[in-house]
């Protein structure tokens, strides 16, 4: 009986691995600022609906007061991710890429109200997937 074994994976330079962790760090500390800023911006939203005002029409239609409430959970969610990311937590990293993916979406509608932030949030957002997906740090420490 022969055994089938993958080949063995080129090493890695220590410096892009060095710098793969350092991005996730970073991810780690944006999404809880990221998080953070959510949650202020949701309050602004449901408090008092004059704060953002229209930029165009666009297709995308929503209550202000709905969309604050939006920023505010999936802003409390992306900091617990961040916070977990911070940890080393494998569902940190995880939820991390999903919720960031959620945030890029979620601002993309947020656009007609507040362009400039939700394109910037929207990059932040990327480079956060970018950094979480790329990171292969912690695969493969149980595998034989």
């Amino acid at each position: 009986m022969s055994q089938h074994t993958a080949p063995p994976r080129p090493p890695r330079s220590p410096s892009s691995s060095a710098w793969a962790s350092s991005g996730t760090l970073f991810a780690g500390v944006l999404m809880l600022v990221i998080g953070v800023l959510d949650v202020l911006q949701g309050i602004a939203a449901v408090a008092e609906d004059d704060v953002y005002t229209r930029v165009g029409d666009y297709v995308f239609k929503f209550d202000l007061t709905s969309w604050g409430w939006i920023h505010i959970v999936l802003g409390i969610l992306v900091a617990v991710s961040g916070a977990g990311i911070l940890k080393g937590s494998e569902w940190g990293r995880m939820g991390g890429i999903t919720l960031a993916s959620l945030n890029v979406i979620a601002q993309f509608l947020f656009l007609p109200y507040h362009p400039w932030w939700a394109l910037f949030s929207m990059a932040i957002s990327i480079f956060v997937i970018w950094a979480l997906a790329t990171d292969d740090t912690s695969f493969g420490k149980d595998r034989v």
